[in-house]
């Protein structure tokens, strides 16, 4: 509100400089053109917020950019049944957020490191451990999940969040998808979201049958 009221206070200020040459207006006229002037810049500003917020909670793509998504794999989030808009587009966000990290040179610049779990059905882990606390955040996965890493051509296949086992389980994603996993031998909560390769037993899966580990 005080971020409305600051911008509206600014937009005043230009009026009232234009108002202030025309000689034939009082003050009590010009009360009145301020009165009006902050009402309509407090209710367009309040719609346009509802709109952003509208297009928000929409399932829309990241991006038609190439740098962001390739056409090849621009559609791995729609092939997904059973997923509701607000979770598509957290997912969105997720691939958004990774999406320089498809070059392993740039993850490994930005902090993540081979932790040596290698998964069948899963792949090489690389975790950022200075994000490994209570707090999940959609856009800062801890764990980067590759394929290929022994072939030399390393493909970032999926996301893993990773919160200690000294906390409650996260809330995670927007409904009950998002099953955490308690049990994997480490002191974590774990949970996949294959963002970046199609898993036909679901995005929050925890293997992925289509990823051989190589």
């Amino acid at each position: 509100m005080k971020k409305l009221f600051n911008a509206s206070k600014g937009y005043h200020a230009k009026n009232v400089t234009a108002l202030s040459l025309l000689s034939g207006f009082t003050r009590y006229t010009k009360s009145l053109c301020y009165l009006a002037v902050l009402a309509g810049t407090l209710l367009f500003t309040g719609c346009e917020k509802q709109a952003v917020n509208e297009t928000k909670n929409q399932a829309q793509p990241v991006s038609s950019n190439a740098s962001v998504m390739d056409k090849g794999d621009a559609q791995i989030l729609d092939m997904y049944n059973g997923l509701s808009q607000q979770t598509s587009w957290e997912l969105q966000q997720a691939r958004a957020a990774t999406a320089r990290y498809r070059d392993l040179k740039n993850a490994i610049k930005d902090g993540y490191s081979n932790i040596n779990v290698d998964v069948p059905n899963m792949g090489h882990h690389f975790m950022k451990t200075s994000l490994v606390d209570a707090t999940f955040d959609i856009r800062s996965p801890e764990i980067l999940v590759y394929n290929g890493l022994d072939t030399g051509n390393p493909e970032l296949v999926a996301v893993e969040y990773a919160v200690p086992l000294t906390y409650p389980k996260p809330e995670g994603f927007t409904g009950s998808g998002d099953v955490w996993n308690d049990t994997s031998g480490f002191p974590l909560w774990l949970v996949h979201a294959w963002v970046w390769r199609f898993n036909p037993d679901g995005v929050f899966n925890w293997t992925n049958s289509s990823v051989d580990l190589d």
